[in-house]
């Protein structure tokens, strides 16, 4: 069997430098599916590369969710990418102004692929957003079988889009149907057979009762829970709900750490030198309940192994939360976190 090689890209512009690179040297097709694409400066750069590629004969197919992607939704200048061949769809289209359409903000595309000629697969929690840039944050390129349930996984919600029926999902491993949360599932049962630690980063931390739960349950058992968050992200309110966990999570021995520099936007988890995953999922209410989202999951151990170390050199320079520091905040901090709790369930 062909063995999986793949490389971690830390922040949005390396990633964004070897996307491009890929792109390039397209020969067959190239398939973007894509939460946040701005027609910015870095946008730009992309949708030339796809004007060049289809001159030269590539099939270019661009699949963006239109709240993430709004501006691009909202503008002329999709159908002029059009006009100049590239295939261009939008999930779940949106109407603001109109109140029944409300619930469409919800039930999201927040999949990052790409896929260069079914060789070379990319996926993590990088958008094409010029106010991305200098996020950390974790993409993996691979080459390798997987690249296959990619390029299917990417074809369903092709078919999706052109005629509204969804069918069974492989990469694509999370899905707002309740009996198609895979990626949920997936990493709920693996933090419960750990026995040695859990380790997560994600820039959104409002979890289900239930996830809390699994966490807690680790930690009796002994498990070393650690969880990395950033200290800001570029949701306060979100902040705020997440903020609300942090004196019971203290409570039960989960330790959360705090990136204090920049932007986190990273989506890993590494359990027991045995499990790791890396994607577009955060761990809020959202993400695993209300989104369409991707992660690639494995058991090699050199991959687990390098995203553990990915890990462990953010902890370096991470701060500890502690316990009777944190109980000793502001009344006024304590009384924005309690506003939250009414929302956590869609946060």
């Amino acid at each position: 069997m062909q063995e999986t090689n793949w490389k971690f890209y830390l922040n949005s512009e390396d990633a964004w430098e070897a996307m491009l690179a890929d792109c390039a040297v397209a020969k067959i097709s190239i398939d973007f599916e894509q939460f946040i694409f701005v027609n910015d400066e870095v946008g730009k750069k992309f949708f030339d590369v796809f004007i060049s590629k289809v001159k030269e004969g590539v099939k270019v197919r661009l699949l963006c969710d239109s709240a993430g992607s709004y501006s691009l939704y909202n503008s002329v200048f999709a159908n002029e990418l059009q006009k100049q061949g590239i295939e261009i769809r939008f999930f779940n289209p949106i109407s603001p102004w109109r109140l029944k359409n409300f619930t469409s903000w919800f039930f999201r595309d927040h999949k990052k692929i790409l896929i260069v000629d079914s060789e070379i697969g990319y996926t993590g929690g990088v958008g094409i957003d010029k106010k991305l840039e200098g996020w950390r944050d974790a993409q993996v390129r691979v080459v390798g079988p997987v690249v296959l349930e990619m390029s299917q996984a990417f074809e369903k919600m092709w078919e999706i889009v052109d005629f509204g029926r969804e069918g069974d999902f492989h990469f694509h491993t999370n899905s707002p149907h309740f009996r198609q949360r895979f990626f949920y599932r997936r990493l709920n049962d693996a933090i419960r057979q750990a026995k040695e630690y859990v380790y997560l980063t994600t820039p959104y931390f409002v979890p289900s009762q239930h996830f809390f739960l699994i966490l807690r349950r680790a930690v009796k058992r002994g498990v070393d829970v650690r969880i990395i968050i950033p200290e800001k992200s570029d949701h306060p309110l979100v902040d705020a709900a997440g903020r609300s966990y942090f004196g019971l999570a203290l409570k039960w021995g989960i330790k959360i750490y705090r990136l204090k520099n920049g932007m986190l936007h990273t989506k890993i988890a590494i359990i027991d030198d045995k499990w790791a995953s890396v994607g577009s999922a955060n761990l809020d209410n959202l993400s695993l309940l209300f989104n369409y989202e991707a992660n690639l999951i494995s058991e090699d151990r050199m991959f687990v192994g390098e995203l553990k170390n990915h890990f462990i050199n953010d902890l370096l320079v991470a701060e500890d939360l502690v316990g009777e520091e944190w109980r000793n905040r502001s009344i006024w901090q304590k009384f924005v976190e309690l506003l939250t709790w009414p929302f956590h369930t869609i946060l």
